[in-house]
Formats: structure tokens, sequence, C-alpha cells
């Protein structure tokens, strides 16, 4: 019996494991996934939970509930793989070895790589929204809270889904508004980039939503530390920037494990082939999702096509062929912009977002780089995707390579 290893039973991983369930003959492989926490949580949702549109139990179920049957389950922490070995050993001193595996290990936020981000104002007048812990925390905050400048930094790329910081200071604007203390709110973004976003068409549209509801941003801000005491951000170079309420989005970092099995970068992150997802470095390994060092997003959807592609890999190489699939970095993500509007971007390695329709050429219903009332919807609406089909290994009629129909190039 051949043994096939996930280690990470997130988004990526589930839906790796329910894919190659159904693609190999069960006869013939035994499949394994490892995580350290049996909750599995919708982390789009995370968003939503400071400005009461999502109540916290809305984006939490059992990891158990998207497992196929006959498939072994270890909810435990990894200390280190030994990829000369092939075998994952586990910080209880168990070793599981493997013919292939698949390392879905995502990416977490590591707050104390900031000095003085984790002082005595952590979870105070600090708070991230990165976690579950972070947003429900920075409800209950943002539920009494009478107003000040309410600063929101990115310590450093990459991050996971690079359009929440965005999302977020839109919603607070909407959100102050509905309470009637907008004139009470500064809001400031401050983010290490040239400008705001890290796509440049997708930037200049953004750029004008935020001056247009006086939403102050400073790029390249580089921060080296939080002063607790005075209540303010200090860049590399100096400069500073008062906070009445920081909210962060601290630096991203792959599993340690991947750090003790020296197998990533600075970051932790793997180095991966950018279109096929195969370990650049052993052969019956592949990287999916925010554990890869690939030059696309770190996103759920982006985890979606990559798995199509993935699957199509591994069963090559299964039967002794070179992997033929192509992952071309397309993400396709809404990005919610308050008072029940959104927009919709589709891009990939090679190309920029673009306005248009989607999917649908000339109909959509979706609008690309265009504010709508259906984008919004659209973004509510893949909660139900996520947990009823993506999660489960189905296939979306959109498929894993970005299409230019309905996109205006001109």
């Amino acid at each position: 019996m051949k043994k096939l290893v996930i280690l990470g039973a997130g988004t990526a991983g589930t839906m790796m494991l329910n894919r190659l369930s159904k693609a190999l003959d069960r006869s013939e492989w035994e499949f394994t996934i490892i995580d350290r926490d049996e909750d599995h949580y919708y982390q789009p949702g995370f968003l939503f939970i400071p400005f009461g549109v999502y109540k916290p139990e809305l984006v939490v179920k059992k990891k158990r509930e998207f497992f196929p049957p006959g498939i072994n389950a270890l909810f435990a922490e990894f200390d280190r793989i030994e990829p000369g070995s092939s075998r994952v050993v586990m910080k209880d001193g168990r070793e599981i070895s493997y013919d292939m595996l698949v390392i879905a290990t995502g990416c977490g936020i590591r707050p104390a790589e900031t000095e003085g981000l984790k002082g005595v104002l952590w979870r105070r007048n600090i708070f991230d929204f990165y976690t579950y812990e972070g947003a429900v925390a920075l409800s209950k905050f943002l539920s009494s809270w009478e107003g000040g400048r309410l600063v929101l930094n990115v310590t450093e790329m990459p991050i996971k889904c690079p359009v929440a910081p965005l999302e977020f200071l839109l919603l607070a604007d909407w959100f102050f508004r509905q309470k009637g203390m907008r004139d009470r709110v500064e809001l400031h973004y401050a983010t290490p980039l040239s400008s705001v976003f890290t796509k440049q068409k997708c930037a200049d549209v953004l750029s004008y939503l935020l001056k247009q509801k006086d939403i102050r941003f400073t790029t390249e801000f580089n921060i080296g530390s939080v002063d607790n005491e005075n209540r303010k951000i200090v860049s590399h170079d100096g400069d500073e920037i008062p906070f009445d309420l920081l909210v962060t989005i601290p630096t991203n970092m792959g599993d340690s494990g991947i750090e003790k099995s020296g197998m990533g970068d600075e970051l932790n992150f793997i180095p991966t082939d950018k279109h096929t997802l195969r370990s650049l470095k052993h052969e019956n390994i592949f990287v999916i999702g925010d554990a890869t060092d690939l030059p696309s997003s770190k996103a759920g959807s982006v985890a979606h096509f990559q798995a199509e592609v993935l699957t199509r890999n591994i069963l090559d190489v299964i039967n002794g062929r070179q992997p033929s699939e192509k992952f071309d970095g397309r993400a396709n993500c809404f990005i919610e912009s308050g008072g029940g509007k959104a927009f919709l971007i589709d891009f990939n390695y090679e190309v920029e977002p673009l306005p248009g329709k989607f999917p649908l050429p000339g109909i959509g219903p979706f609008s690309l780089l265009k504010e709508t009332r259906i984008n919004h919807l659209g973004k509510l609406g893949f909660k139900w995707i996520y947990w009823n089909v993506l999660l489960r290994g189905l296939d979306l009629p959109m498929g894993h390579r970005m299409s230019m129909k309905g996109k205006i190039t001109g």
C-alpha cells in the first residue's frame, strides 16, 4: 500500500484530500491528513466580524465534516519533515512515512517579528483581524469605541489576501457612517508598497476611492517598531504615525516546522515551481496555497485553481509522466467597498486586472473593476460555495486558466 500524506487541513489541504481520494485507487493508496487544529475557519469571514456583518459562529466548523470516509486524520503538531527519508516527524515523536507528500501548511501572522507590536496595548488598542481571536476582540472594541485616529498598517509583504486591508478600511468608513460617527474617526492606511495595492490598474481605482471617502494613505512606510507608551508606529526611517486604534496586518510567515525542516526561505515559504507546483528540490513533494513562495496572491481562490492543476500533475507523476498541467497564477476575488457594494478582479501572473464582465462576456452578471451591488452579493454568496463546493473538491464552471473573454483591453 502506497502512502499519500497531506500536511495541513485548511482550505488547500482539504480540497486536495477530497480531489485525490476520488482520483486515486483507494485499494492502492492510503491517505493521511495532518493538522494541529480540529476547527476549520472560513477566513474571508474574519473581515466581516469586526463590523457585525457575520457572527463569529458562522465562520467555524469541524474539519472532520469535510473529510471523505476511510482516511486517517491526525490532529497533532508536526515537528519537521525529513525529505531524505520521506517521513514527517511529529512533536510527540511519531514518524509518518510517505510516498507522496502534499504540503498545505499555509501561513500565519507573527506579530512578535515587529518590535513593540505585542506590547501592553496588544488586544487593548492594537488588534489584528487575520485571526479568529483577533477579529472577535476587535469587534468587541469597536462596539463601544467613541472615535479617534484608526491606523491600519501592513508591516511587510507578502500577506494573505492582499486586498483585505483595503476592504477593512472601506468597510470601516461605511460602519462609522452607519453609526453616525464618521466625523469623529480619522482613517489612515500605512503600507510598505509604493501604491495602495500590488496591481497598478487596481491600485489606481482604489486610490481614487480612498480619496473619495476621505481615507488618508501613506505609501512606502516600512514599520520598524510600535511605541506603546506614546501610541505611534515608527518607520525604519524615523517617520511616525500616531494612533488611537492600530489595526495591524503583522508579518505573515509559513509554518515554523518548515524552517526546522530546512525547506523554506527567510519567511518559511517553500521554493515551488510556479507552474507545476512541485517542490524545486524534492520530486515526491508538492506544495499548494499559502505555503508556496509563488508570486501569486495568497488567497482561497488561488488555492482552488492550484488544486485543479495539482491533482492532474500528481496523477501524472504517479503514472510515470512529467507534470503536464500549468498554473498561470490566476486570482479571482471580490473587494468589499462598503454600503452593500463590491468590486471584482480577475488576473494572473501576466495579466493585470482589467474592466469588463464576468463570467459571461457582455452579460456578467458580475462587473470587473467596477463597484456594484451584484458583486457584493457574490461576495456574500461565496461562503455557501466555499463550504459546499470548494472544500469538497468539486469543480466550478470556470476553469483554472484565466480567460480574456469579457475583458476590455483597450
